[in-house]
C-alpha cells in the first residue's frame, strides 16, 4: 500500500501536528485566498479534520476577485469543507491616518483581513484559524526584517502559532504546496500582486534571494528560516526578562537588549502605530541621556516626555 506523494504528505504532516493539541470536536477553519498555499492548507485540513471549515477572503484588490473568492470557495466546498466567504473591502468607519499608521496600504489591508478572520472565527465558535504562510515566506520576511535593521523580533519572522492563529506550512516550500494543488486537481489563483516588484517582498523573492542563492549555494531560504526559529526562541526569552515600567531608575538599570523591548513595549501600549528602531532610540535617550530635551514623537500624534522620574504620555498640544 502506498502513501501520498510527498508534497502532500508533507502539507499533510504540517497541518497534523499544528492542531494534534486539540480534542475532537473543536472547530478549525482555514483562512483561503485561492492561491496554491492557501489551497493546499485547505486540502490537507479536510483530510486530517474532516468537518473543518475554510474562509475564503474576496482581498477585493482587483477586478474579478469577487470570481477568484467563488472558485475558491467551490473547491473548498469539493474537498468536504464548510465555507464562509468574507471581504476585505474598505470600510468607511477607518480613521483616515490609520493606513498611514499601520505601515501603508499592504499592512492596512493584513491588518483589516486578520479583524475579519478573528471576527468571523468568534462568530462561528473556532478554535483555531490556520493561514497557509510557507517557508518561503518565512525567508522572505527574515531577510526584510534584515534589510531594515529591525532587530531579533523581526529576524523571529512569523510565529507558528499563537492564540488562534497557527501557521502549520512553515516547513514547506512554496513548490510543495503547488505539487500538492496539482496532485489534488485544485486550480490555485496566481496572484498579479505577487509578480509586481513595486512592492519589496516581491523583489526579495523574484532577485535577493535567487542571487544569495547564486552567490553561495543552495539552501539558502530553508537556513533564514532555522535563523527565525533561533531568533525567536532568543526574543520569547528575553521578552520575559523585560518588566512593565516607565519607571526610569528601574529602566536605567537593565541591560540594553531589555531596555530596548521595555521602552518599546510601553510605547506600543501608549500609540496607535508601528514603532520603529528610531522611536526607540529616541525613547532611551529619554532614560539613558537625559538632559531636559523635548518630547519625542510616536505615530498617531502622541507626544512622550519625561516627568517625576517616568516616562509620560502628554496632553496634546502640549
Amino acid at each position: 500500500m502506498t502513501g501520498p506523494p510527498e508534497a502532500t504528505a508533507a502539507v499533510r504532516l504540517g497541518v497534523r501536528r499544528a492542531l494534534r493539541d486539540l480534542a475532537d470536536g473543536e472547530l478549525v477553519l482555514a483562512a483561503v485566498s485561492g492561491g496554491a498555499d492557501s489551497l493546499a492548507l485547505a486540502a490537507a485540513l479536510a483530510f486530517e479534520r474532516p468537518g473543518s471549515g475554510a474562509l475564503v477572503v474576496d482581498h477585493g484588490r482587483q477586478p474579478g476577485s469577487a470570481q477568484v473568492a467563488a472558485r475558491a470557495a467551490d473547491q473548498c466546498r469539493s474537498l468536504g469543507l464548510t465555507t464562509e466567504r468574507l471581504t476585505t473591502e474598505r470600510r468607511t468607519t477607518e480613521r483616515p491616518h490609520q493606513q498611514e499608521v499601520a505601515g501603508g496600504p499592504e499592512a492596512a489591508a493584513r491588518t483589516l483581513r486578520y479583524r475579519l478572520l478573528g471576527e468571523a472565527a468568534v462568530r462561528l465558535g473556532a478554535t483555531a484559524v490556520l493561514l497557509g504562510h510557507t517557508l518561503d515566506d518565512q525567508a522572505e520576511t527574515v531577510l526584510l526584517g534584515l534589510a531594515r535593521g529591525a532587530g531579533t523580533r523581526s529576524l523571529a519572522g512569523m510565529a507558528a502559532g499563537r492564540g488562534r492563529w497557527r501557521r502549520p506550512l512553515l516547513g514547506v516550500t512554496r513548490g510543495q504546496t503547488r505539487a500538492t494543488c496539482a496532485e489534488a486537481k485544485l486550480e490555485p489563483w496566481d496572484d498579479p500582486h505577487n509578480t509586481d516588484p513595486s512592492y519589496a517582498r516581491v523583489r526579495v523573492r523574484g532577485q535577493a534571494l535567487p542571487a544569495l542563492e547564486l552567490a553561495l549555494g543552495p539552501g539558502i531560504a530553508q537556513a533564514l528560516a532555522r535563523t527565525a526559529r533561533q531568533a525567536r526562541e532568543d526574543a520569547d526569552a528575553l521578552d520575559a526578562l523585560t518588566p512593565d515600567t516607565d519607571d526610569v531608575a528601574v529602566l536605567a538599570a537593565l541591560p540594553p537588549a531589555l531596555l530596548a523591548r521595555a521602552v518599546k513595549r510601553w510605547a506600543e501600549h501608549a500609540c496607535d502605530g508601528a514603532v520603529t528602531a528610531a522611536h526607540v532610540d529616541a525613547l532611551r535617550a529619554l532614560v539613558e541621556a537625559w538632559r531636559g530635551q523635548g518630547p519625542v514623537a510616536l505615530p498617531g500624534g502622541v507626544q512622550v516626555g519625561r516627568e517625576g522620574g517616568r516616562l509620560r504620555r502628554l496632553p496634546c498640544g502640549r
